[in-house]
């Protein structure tokens, strides 16, 4: 009886290392642990955390499974026998820490208040706040933003007639849209909000997202290029998560290559 049940459990082991399993995961760490990305480098899967931490993803044995986040460092899990039999996983992730030298900027603060404020040299500059006057803390627009805003906004004249000045700039818009200038400036604001996200994406994704999608290192900038070429890269990627900017960049890249094979055929 007991060589049978241990058949079994052999038999049984074999059968689930053979296959798929879906486990049920959960990052820990010390802070925020939504949205690390959780990926497969075996099978290609990938996925993200929750609030919680928690995660879901399939895998075999031997399976290597990477954990990234801009605020951890990187951990990579190979699938053993016992995490396939209890279909769990739980990853303890560590801040990732940038140490620089020390620079000493000024006098040194001894954390005495009255000290600290006689020891300041200097005056404290004067902003609106200070003296009333309500001031603008949003996002400043930028040049192009700015002229296609002045270009396409209607402003009556409150009554006046004729035409003098007053009237001639009620014109202005209507004049921007027929000589073209009113598009010719959203298209400007739309290629460098093209150029702001795609610099965010290189800095930010793109590195991760080539260690699970390798990719020759001198085509690597060609390849955001093209994606940021693709009238879908804004809908798809702007104020996007990361994990569905790396599926649209996953997309692009079989097309990319599919592209490059076809070149040198």
């Amino acid at each position: 009886m007991k060589i049978f049940v241990s058949f079994f459990c052999l038999l049984s082991a074999g059968i689930i290392s053979a296959q798929s399993v879906t486990l049920d995961g959960q990052v820990i760490a010390d802070s925020d642990v939504e949205n690390i990305n959780v990926m497969n480098i075996t099978s290609k899967v990938n996925t993200i955390t929750d609030v919680q931490g928690r995660f879901r993803i399939t895998a075999k044995l031997h399976d290597t499974i990477i954990f990234s986040s801009l605020i951890y460092n990187p951990m990579q899990i190979q699938i053993d026998q016992q995490t396939l039999l209890g279909k769990t996983l739980v990853v303890h992730l560590t801040n990732a820490v940038n140490e620089l030298d020390e620079i000493v900027l000024g006098k040194i603060l001894s954390g005495h208040l009255g000290d600290d404020i006689n020891n300041v040299e200097g005056n404290t500059p004067v902003n609106f706040y200070d003296v009333g006057i309500p001031g603008y803390t949003g996002k400043l627009a930028s040049q192009s933003e700015r002229r296609l805003s002045e270009a396409s906004s209607f402003k009556p004249s409150g009554g006046s007639s004729g035409f003098g000045l007053g009237a001639a700039m009620q014109f202005t818009p209507i004049i921007n849209a027929i000589s073209g200038r009113t598009k010719m400036l959203k298209g400007r604001v739309l290629h460098e909000a093209k150029d702001d996200l795609l610099h965010r994406i290189k800095t930010t994704i793109a590195q991760d997202f080539f260690k699970f999608f390798p990719l020759k290192k001198d085509v690597q900038t060609d390849f955001l290029y093209f994606c940021e070429a693709d009238p879908t890269f804004m809908p798809r990627c702007n104020q996007k998560s990361d994990f569905e900017i790396f599926e649209f960049l996953r997309e692009k890249l079989e097309q990319y290559k599919k592209n490059l094979n076809e070149k040198f055929d």
